[in-house]
């Protein structure tokens, strides 16, 4: 049995500091679970990558510390809002100004919807440990809970895999898979993300073969 390991360790002084800031609303596919799996993530990249691990500590607790909605016109500027808050938390707690920094840009940089390129190990770390939370089961069982919130079907019942129809992931979960999902592999940034990425591709693809299987 795997032992217990303390939430956002080894910076949970950091993190009792920045939790406080780091969520809004009740999104649960953005809650405090999302930011201790993308942390947990982050560091098992940066253990073969490298890089600063309290900017990444940082980054990944504020990485979503403004909510958008999926369907809000303004979600392509979601991590851009999210950096600058992070921006005034991290100056009240004295932060130097090259580190606010480097947590911002990794913030801002993170976002598949943003399309940004990541510039600094962090921000590549990040944003890899970010998207690893969107495919796999993980990223199942966000996109169907996403869909939820939003009143999406689970799918099309008379074309499910779209083969005759334009791609509406706005109206069926199941179109997300290859509107989005499936493409999220293809763009990590770093060696051990993709990796990674690559195991749980397969696992995305497997469920949703296993899924047009059952229906």
């Amino acid at each position: 049995m795997t032992a217990h390991r303390p939430a956002f360790a080894p910076h949970e002084a950091l993190a009792a500091r920045l939790l406080p800031h780091a969520t809004e609303g009740d999104d649960g596919s953005h809650d405090i679970a999302h930011l201790q799996r993308v942390w947990n993530n982050a560091a098992a990249i940066r253990a073969e990558e490298g890089g600063d691990d309290e900017i990444l500590a940082a980054a990944a607790l504020l990485h979503d510390c403004v909510t958008v909605e999926k369907n809000d016109p303004l979600r392509p500027q979601a991590s851009r809002l999210a950096a600058g808050k992070a921006s005034t938390i991290l100056e009240a707690l004295d932060w130097s100004p090259a580190r606010i920094a480097a947590v911002t840009h990794a913030i801002e940089a993170h976002s598949f919807s943003a399309g940004l390129r990541p510039e600094t190990l962090e921000a590549r770390i990040l944003q890899d440990a970010d998207r690893l939370d969107a495919i796999g089961m993980i990223g199942v069982a966000r996109c169907f809970y996403v869909a939820g919130r939003l009143g999406s079907a689970l799918y099309d019942p008379a074309d499910p895999a779209a083969s005759r129809r334009p791609l509406a992931d706005a109206r069926f979960a199941l179109d997300h898979f290859d509107n989005k999902l499936f493409k999220l592999a293809d763009g990590f940034q770093t060696a051990a993300g993709a990796r990674m990425a690559s195991q749980r591709h397969q696992r995305l693809r497997r469920f949703y073969d296993e899924f047009l299987d059952e229906i």
